[in-house]
């Protein structure tokens, strides 16, 4: 979890364009900007960097701050809990969770035609055969709970080579405007703070992620 001081510092060097490409600054106007000593602002930084959430080029004339993927993601939070808040017909939940290793499996299943024909008809796309897996930070929790209770779109299961394959059900969500879809197979092997998400899209390249990043989901209230 990003402390209020660092995540107020983040987001005032993606203000300066930090999101952008490298900005330069120094601890000193850093410290201006945010009312703060150079050596809280320096320590600021440090902090920063070591979460991963910046990288900093120290040059003679200074340091240029480029914030990463993940310090992008943590800010894409904060603004969906803000939407939440403040944006017209506000509604809604926002998922947070860690990219992990799957069981492999997901990549098998999404291969099958019978799910495919399935997917393309009840969520309009066809997904990349494999799945995200996300583990839920412990504040998401207490969200998934309100999120099982949603309209889920239920995908039947079939029999294929004397092999019978069970239904599973399906949730559409967006992670950073792709198309997506939360997946929960009728048996499953992942406890119940690991989300599985399927896409059009290899997501794990799309969006540069590792094992260990940080994902905003974001599911529709109705």
């Amino acid at each position: 979890m990003v402390d209020p001081g660092e995540l107020h510092s983040l987001k005032a060097l993606a203000l300066m364009g930090g999101c952008r490409g490298p900005v330069w600054l120094s601890s000193q106007s850093l410290g201006q900007t945010l009312a703060l000593s150079p050596q809280t602002a320096s320590r600021r930084l440090k902090a920063l960097e070591a979460r991963r959430l910046i990288d900093r080029a120290i040059r003679p004339d200074g340091q240029y701050v480029t914030i990463t993927a993940e310090g992008e993601e943590v800010l894409r939070h904060e603004y969906a809990e803000y939407l939440r808040i403040f944006g017209e017909g506000a509604g809604g939940y926002t998922l947070t969770g860690s990219v992990i290793g799957g069981l492999g499996e997901g990549r098998y299943y999404m291969s099958l035609e019978p799910y495919r024909t399935q997917f393309r008809a009840l969520l309009g796309f066809e997904p990349f055969p494999g799945t995200l897996n996300l583990r839920l930070s412990s504040a998401s929790r207490d969200v998934k709970k309100k999120v099982d209770g949603l309209d889920w779109t239920r995908i039947r299961g079939f029999v294929q080579e004397n092999r019978t394959f069970g239904e599973a059900r399906v949730l559409p969500c967006r992670i950073r405007e792709i198309p997506c879809a939360i997946i929960v197979p009728g048996r499953t092997h992942y406890p119940d703070d690991v989300i599985e998400i399927i896409s059009p899209r290899e997501l794990r390249k799309e969006l540069n992620l590792s094992d260990g990043d940080l994902v905003t989901v974001e599911v529709a209230s109705d």
